[in-house]
């Protein structure tokens, strides 16, 4: 099912597919609409273990914009379509690849939602062409389960520090997807293709809900 979602920054699409009582939000990143291949991979892949899916485009790119919005601005619109998406599950998980994930992470933490858990798939803990680590006070305070799926050949998410962050949060759990970049995608020498990488991200979230009692 597609429609708009109207938010303070202009109507942004949105799909809804799936069934059950749990919703995964599954954000997009800053290059990778929620159109593109890996978040149809992806969306696919957790509708096929149970869960309904919304994905959305924030306004940028629903308004034909390459540079992603500011923070406030990404979070303004994530809450709205988080807000209409709990309107319709018993449960709801957070998720997003890169940029989507952080501004999931910002969400949990800052706006009054209730979130049973945020899933990261390639957290972009070191923004591009910088090489010290994003400031995370935010997700060190937050009480409610993170899952971090990470690429060890992710080089926004260097392996050590993810694994540094995801013991520092309060209830953080590190999935590692051997020989995967920022997007999964593995070395040809592993045997693995990305789609084996995707199954195992999502197979992982889905264990991973089911823990929380989503």
């Amino acid at each position: 099912m597609d429609f708009l979602i109207e938010t303070e920054h202009g109507a942004v699409p949105a799909s809804l597919a799936g069934e059950g009582g749990t919703g995964v939000l599954l954000a997009h990143g800053a290059g990778a609409p929620m159109g593109h291949p890996w978040m149809v991979g992806m969306r696919g892949r957790l509708i096929d273990r149970g869960f309904a899916v919304m994905t959305f485009n924030y306004a940028y790119t629903a308004q034909g914009r390459k540079a992603p919005d500011r923070l406030p601005k990404l979070l303004d619109v994530h809450e709205a379509v988080a807000r209409e998406f709990t309107q319709q599950v018993n449960h709801l998980v957070v998720a997003g690849k890169s940029m989507g994930g952080r501004v999931g992470g910002h969400l949990a933490a800052e706006r009054d939602l209730d979130v049973i858990g945020v899933v990261y798939f390639g957290y972009p803990l070191v923004a591009m062409g910088k090489t010290d680590a994003r400031p995370t006070p935010h997700l060190e305070s937050l009480s409610t389960p993170q899952l971090f799926i990470s690429g060890d050949r992710d080089r926004l998410g260097p392996l050590d520090l993810i694994e540094a962050l995801a013991d520092r949060v309060p209830n953080g759990s590190l999935v590692v997807i051997e020989g995967g970049d920022h997007s999964f995608v593995p070395l040809k020498r592993t045997g693995r293709t990305v789609e084996d990488s995707l199954d195992k991200a999502a197979d992982a979230t889905a264990r991973w809900v089911a823990s929380l009692g989503g």
